[in-house]
C-alpha cells in the first residue's frame, strides 16, 4: 500500500475557531513527528448539494458552529498505527488539548467527530 489516511469531519462553535486553528497547528507538528506526511484541515463552505446527506447533518452542526474537515496522510497503514498508539500518549497532546474540551467552553467534542482511515483507491 502507498499511504494511508485518516479522515476526519467535526463541528466547531465559530467564536472559537480561531482558538482551534492555533491548537490544531501545534497538533500537526506533533503528528508529523509520529510519522505523517501531510496534516491538514479546511472549514467548510459549501457543503449542500441537491440530493446528498451534507455533513452539516452528519455532525448535527448547530447556527453558530462550522464543519472542519481534514486528514492526516501516513507513508503506509503500519505507520499509521503505530502513531495512533503514540500520539495520544504524548503528554503535549494532553495540554493542548483538555481545554478545548471543557464543559463551559466545549469546543472539541469527540462524541460529534466522524472519523476514519482509508486506503487508496483512486489517485
Amino acid at each position: 500500500m502507498e499511504y494511508y489516511i485518516d479522515g476526519f469531519v467535526l463541528p466547531v462553535p465559530r467564536i472559537h475557531l480561531h482558538v482551534y486553528k492555533s491548537v490544531a497547528e501545534k497538533v500537526a507538528e506533533i503528528w508529523k513527528e509520529y510519522g505523517a506526511t501531510e496534516y491538514m484541515e479546511f472549514v467548510g463552505e459549501d457543503l449542500k448539494l441537491e440530493g446528498t446527506r451534507s455533513f452539516i447533518e452528519l455532525v448535527d452542526v448547530k447556527e453558530d458552529e462550522v464543519i472542519v474537515f481534514g486528514w492526516v496522510k501516513f507513508p503506509s497503514k503500519e505507520i499509521r498505527d503505530k502513531a495512533n498508539k503514540q500520539v495520544p500518549e504524548d503528554s503535549r497532546m494532553a495540554d493542548l488539548v483538555s481545554p478545548l474540551t471543557t464543559q463551559n467552553r466545549m469546543i472539541f467534542d469527540a462524541e460529534r467527530m466522524v472519523y476514519g482511515g482509508f486506503q487508496p483507491l483512486v489517485r
